[in-house]
């Protein structure tokens, strides 16, 4: 619940204008990042996996993503197209995961669906850091918008390619079943 609360937070810091603000809600969206690993690792390693546990933590990660974004494409930091893509997949992986949930099948995070959220991730820090900052010792500057734009769509291509991954786990999740009720 705590990433959800700070969700407000980093919205009411990005701004377009002000690199103070920007980092600001680039570290805010950091921390209830970290936040969600340090949980799931307590979880898992206490025994406290619980069903409310199961069903809040990826609804304040979607909650989370979903609202940076669509404040992105509002500040014009995003492509609204690439955005409407990614929450679909979100949305329809979700229900493929319900689903089999609710027959008593667990489709497990992919690999391509944990590279997927790494990379939207890094990709949302830098578009909400946005600005352009020297690299230390090189003499070159990075332009994190640029940078946050490009790993955005790599982020698109993997996240359709995990997509594809779901929906294969879950059509050979069903024919098992299929075959074992025969």
């Amino acid at each position: 619940m705590v990433r959800v609360l700070i969700v407000p937070g980093v919205l009411y810091f990005i701004d377009n204008f002000s690199p103070v603000r920007s980092f600001i809600a680039a570290l805010l969206y950091l921390v209830a990042s970290a936040g969600d690993g340090l949980d799931g690792y307590l979880a898992r390693s206490r025994g406290q996996v619980s069903v409310l546990g199961k069903f809040l933590d990826p609804l304040a990660d979607k909650l989370m993503v979903t609202a940076v974004l669509v404040f992105l494409v509002a500040m014009g930091r995003a492509a609204a197209w690439v955005v409407v893509v990614l929450v679909a997949r979100d949305f329809c992986i979700t229900g493929l995961r319900s689903i089999a949930s609710s027959e008593g099948m667990v489709i497990a995070a992919s690999p391509g669906g944990k590279i997927k959220t790494a990379l939207q991730l890094v990709a949302i820090s830098m578009l909400l850091i946005r600005f352009s900052y020297p690299v230390l010792g090189l003499g070159v500057s990075v332009d994190y918008q640029v940078a946050g734009t490009m790993l955005l769509y790599i982020s698109l291509g993997v996240s359709l390619a995990s997509g594809v991954e779901y929906v294969w786990a879950f059509t050979k999740a069903v024919e098992a079943v299929r075959r074992e009720s025969v």
